[in-house]
C-alpha cells in the first residue's frame, strides 16, 4: 500500500464549504478523510456524501459509546452511509461491541455494499498514566490497560483499533498481523506537539512500529500552506527527508 493510502486527514472544521475545499486540494496526497463529532454535528450526513462525492474515503470517527441497542441502531444507520471506516469506545464492553458487528453485516448484506472497517477506541491520546489512575480509577498500567482493550475488540470480532502510536508494537504482538492499527497522536518531526496529546510519535516512527493507518490533523490544517504539508507528511513517512 503506497504511503497516501495510509494517511488520514482530520477534517475539524466547522463549515461543509471548508471541508469541500480541503478535500479537493488534498486528495492528492491524503488517502482517507475523518468526520468527527464537530463536522458531522454541524453538517450531518452531507459531509460525508461531500467527501465521497469527491473520491475521498471516509472514516467517520464518533467514538460511539452506549448500550448495545443503541450502537446497533447507530452502526446500521452509519453502514448505510457506506463509509469506510468507523469506530466505537472498546470500554464499551463486549456485549456492545458485538451487537455493533452483527448491525452492520446484516445492513451492508441487505444492502449489497462492502463493510466498513469496525475500530474500537482503546485509550484517548488525551490520557497518560496519571490521569488513568488518579481520575478514571484504573489499577492496571496504561500499557497492560490498552492490551487488554485490544484483545477485548479482537474478541468481539472488530477489525481492529485506535491506539497512540506508542501502543502498536504490543497490540501487534497481542494480536497479530492483520489487527488493523489505526493511531492520532501524530506529529511530523516540523510540527510542535499539540498540548492536549501526550503520547505521540512522527509518521514514520509510527509506521516503523507497525501501523496501518495515521490520523493528522493541525499539522496539516494550520500549515501555511497545507499541501506543501501534506506532501511533507508523505516524504517523511518515505522516509526522504
Amino acid at each position: 500500500m503506497e504511503a497516501k493510502a495510509k494517511v488520514c486527514l482530520a477534517l475539524d472544521v466547522d463549515s461543509l464549504q471548508t471541508a469541500k475545499k480541503l478535500v479537493s486540494k488534498l486528495a492528492p496526497y491524503v488517502g482517507v478523510f475523518k468526520i468527527g463529532l464537530q463536522l458531522f454535528i454541524k453538517e450531518g450526513p452531507k459531509a460525508v456524501k461531500a467527501v465521497q462525492d469527491l473520491g475521498g474515503k471516509v472514516f467517520l470517527d464518533l467514538k460511539l459509546h452506549d448500550i448495545p441497542h443503541t450502537v446497533s441502531g447507530a452502526g446500521r444507520a452509519i453502514a448505510a452511509l457506506g463509509v469506510d471506516i468507523f469506530d466505537l469506545h472498546a470500554t464499551g464492553g463486549l456485549p456492545m461491541m458485538k451487537e455493533a458487528v452483527r448491525a452492520v453485516e446484516e445492513e451492508t448484506e441487505r444492502r449489497g455494499i462492502k463493510k466498513p472497517l469496525i475500530l474500537g477506541v482503546t485509550v484517548l491520546t488525551s490520557i497518560d498514566e496519571t490521569i488513568l489512575k488518579n481520575e478514571l480509577q484504573t489499577d492496571l498500567p496504561l500499557t497492560s490497560y490498552v492490551r487488554h482493550l485490544a484483545i477485548l475488540t479482537k474478541q468481539a470480532r472488530l477489525n481492529g483499533v485506535v491506539a497512540s502510536p506508542q501502543e502498536i508494537r504490543l497490540i501487534r504482538e497481542a494480536c497479530g498481523k492483520k489487527f488493523v492499527i489505526l493511531t492520532p497522536g501524530i506529529r511530523p518531526t516540523w510540527a510542535a506537539t499539540a498540548s492536549d496529546q501526550r503520547r505521540v510519535m512522527t509518521p514514520k516512527e509510527a509506521f516503523d512500529a507497525g501501523a496501518d493507518f495515521i490520523v493528522l490533523g493541525r499539522p496539516i490544517l494550520q500549515a501555511k500552506d497545507p499541501i506543501v504539508a501534506a506532501r511533507r507528511v508523505i516524504e517523511e513517512i518515505e522516509g526522504n527527508q
